[in-house]
């Protein structure tokens, strides 16, 4: 998969208003978010005993990395491990799926079955948790609102109500305690592959709204 470009504003209630109207004019729902128009994400992040992850973020490291694993409201018939990866401002990511049994083993500790899965991911991950130490860190949950345009592979979403695990890794308990992050952002992600179409480009232009460097995994490690 090549890179992609990717701007992220903080917006306030009122562009989030605003843009749901001029996006729906112009782009179409993701079909995955289903008749109300948005979905849940729950999120598990590693990180290492040092937090190289997170240091990597917050010191704005030109080329960087970090793993999830991800699953949509609260489904764990459909879970993605993902890898993040960052590079002079360009975004990649890989993923692939895996079944609740195999991440229940991960979050018990067992990862016997991993050096011989089929799956490169997979792999990988388990090399860097013997070589850094990688481990689950924190649950990072929140509300997205997603919308799509084939031209360019355009994919714009608003993401709101940012929730976290604090030092909990129970990803598959829908009953974790999870607490708001801080204080509460709407975030507007717009990704995109080689060109942004010019409506989207007008649809997403806010008056004094600039693009910033907000990370939800840090965000969510704000207490610890």
């Amino acid at each position: 998969m090549d890179y992609r470009n990717e701007w992220k504003h903080i917006i306030s209630f009122s562009d989030r208003i605003a843009l749901r109207q001029r996006l729906g004019a112009v782009m179409s729902p993701d079909p995955h978010a289903g008749r109300d128009g948005f979905y849940t994400i729950r999120s598990l992040y590693f990180d290492t005993p040092s937090d190289k992850a997170l240091r990597e973020k917050i010191d704005g490291v030109n080329e960087r990395e970090k793993f999830r694993l991800r699953l949509y409201n609260g489904d764990s018939t459909v879970i993605h491990l993902e890898k993040k990866s960052k590079f002079n401002g360009l975004c990649q990511k890989r993923a692939e799926n895996l079944t609740a049994k195999e991440v229940q083993a991960l979050l018990d500790g067992n990862t016997a079955w991993m050096p011989t899965s089929q799956k490169p991911l997979v792999i990988e991950l388990y090399s860097k948790m013997q070589s850094q130490q990688l481990r689950p860190k924190t649950i990072v949950e929140y509300t997205r609102e997603p919308y799509v345009y084939p031209p360019g592979n355009v994919r714009v979403t608003l993401d709101y109500h940012i929730r976290t695990g604090l030092y909990s890794t129970d990803f598959l308990n829908p009953q974790s305690l999870t607490v708001p992050a801080g204080e509460q952002v709407i975030l507007l992600e717009v990704k995109w592959d080689e060109f942004l179409p010019e409506a989207i480009r007008r649809a997403v232009q806010l008056s004094g709204r600039h693009s910033t460097a907000f990370s939800k995994y840090q965000a969510c490690r704000l207490y610890g």
